[in-house]
């Protein structure tokens, strides 16, 4: 990059000061994390908008660190006029940072539907995300191996400290019920209204969102990147709960919702696409990316469940939108390629399921309009 394109773009773009900063603490803003050095005094050239700034603190010799702290910011001008004016000015550049603008897209891709607003709707008092604060979730013994992870890694830190419960504090996410109760139902009608989700999402989206199908998506791109960058149980369990109300939907993807649906599965796609496809050989220690790993991505777990039965109810569908349908393809062969999952969609149409290798399975032959005739 040329020096007068660098100049631009750091006058363009916003900076955060982050003045005294101890020498190896692990520093991150959306997708990029490094280790402060001794001259480090912040970060330039951030493109406007919503980010994600997140930070470990280490013990001297840079071996141990502290769980994650995160907190959203919208950037923007400077509102200090004092240290604004010598951004301004330049003071501040040879101790900057530079954004990686490289790694922006990426970004963009996984953040796009976070807002101010949904920023204000669901972070905490006081701005700050970390799971040494979470409220306290169940300690039962068949927790998925995720959540074993991050407790486990919260143990065993050295910066671990109890906290008082009136310290704990968590984001002020939907909540989503996991069964369905209705007064005045009962029986069959209750059981459908279990299965099939489509309800409870439209009065989700009509109480909690104004009908604003951004702000859903919102919500769960802002548990989906607290979650991987900063670490965070809560926000795990609420990207869970928001795949699984979306995945359990069987007539709103195809009746009311068929731009909402495409939405979402793009949104899923490039969350697990950017968490799944990175070179953990060069992971810093803590880094975000440790935590979204294969081996909890089990076929056993709830996401292959739900995948498999909501692929199987788009790809067998006699009418689909065209977009979802390129979506659910492109999502299913993502993780076929990135898991080595298997989702058999070879059903015949009396409901019996053959291998495709299977030398007995029914062969299919596609006629022309003039061969029917």
């Amino acid at each position: 990059m040329d020096s007068e394109t660098a100049l631009e773009l750091v006058k363009q773009g916003a900076t955060i000061l982050l003045l005294d900063v101890p020498q190896y603490t692990l520093v991150g803003i959306d997708t990029q994390m490094f280790s402060v050095g001794p001259s480090f005094k912040g970060i330039k050239m951030i493109p406007p908008g919503p980010h994600f700034l997140y930070y470990s603190s280490s013990c001297r010799d840079g071996r141990e660190f502290s769980p994650i702290t995160g907190f959203f910011i919208d950037a923007g001008p400077s509102e200090e006029e004092r240290f604004g004016e010598a951004v301004r000015q330049l003071e501040f550049d040879r101790q900057l940072g530079p954004y990686n603008l490289g790694q922006y897209g990426e970004w963009k891709r996984i953040s796009n539907h976070i807002s101010s607003t949904t920023i204000k709707r669901l972070e905490p008092i006081g701005g700050d995300i970390t799971v040494a604060c979470e409220p306290g979730i169940s300690q039962s013994t068949s927790k998925p191996a995720i959540e074993k992870v991050l407790d486990d890694q919260l143990k065993a830190s050295k910066f671990a400290t109890p906290v008082d419960s009136s310290q704990r504090r968590g984001c002020y996410y939907t909540e989503i019920p996991h069964v369905i109760k209705k007064r005045g139902v009962q029986g069959q009608e209750l059981t459908y209204l279990n299965l099939d989700k489509t309800l409870l999402l439209e009065n989700l989206l009509k109480k909690y969102f104004g009908g604003s199908e951004d702000l859903l998506l919102g919500e769960l791109q802002f548990a989906f990147v607290v979650f991987l960058m900063g670490q965070s149980l809560e926000g795990f369990l609420q990207w869970k709960s928001l795949i699984t109300l979306f995945l359990e939907c069987t007539e709103a993807p195809f009746c009311t919702r068929s731009q909402l649906f495409t939405k979402f599965i793009k949104v899923i796609y490039h969350q697990l696409k950017f968490g799944l496809g990175r070179d953990r050989s060069n992971d810093t220690v803590g880094s975000s990316s440790t935590i979204l790993d294969e081996s909890w991505f089990t076929a056993d777990s709830f996401l292959y469940r739900l995948c498999k039965d909501f692929f199987s109810l788009v790809l067998e569908a006699p009418v689909v939108d065209g977009d979802l349908l390129t979506w659910t393809r492109k999502l299913k062969e993502l993780l076929e390629n990135r898991l080595g999952w298997k989702f058999q969609n070879n059903i015949a149409a009396d409901g019996i399921s053959f291998d495709e290798d299977d030398e007995f399975a029914p062969v299919v032959v596609r006629m022309d309009d003039s061969e029917l005739s």
